[in-house]
């Protein structure tokens, strides 16, 4: 299958399994998402714990 690597929108940083990120996404109309990482990396900005604590 496809391997899909989620990057921090910001800095561009490879995200590691595990590792605290913030999301920034509509609430989404449909139910029943199966493929939950797929729908967050085409759906919403991902960032990591360092940028967004920067930002605040």
């Amino acid at each position: 299958m496809f391997q899909l690597t989620a990057q921090c929108s910001v800095c561009k940083k490879e995200i590691q399994p595990y590792e605290e990120i913030y999301l920034k996404m509509r609430y989404p109309k449909s139910r029943g998402m199966t493929e939950i990482k797929a729908y967050i990396q085409n759906e919403g900005k991902i960032i990591c714990k360092t940028c967004f604590d920067k930002k605040r």
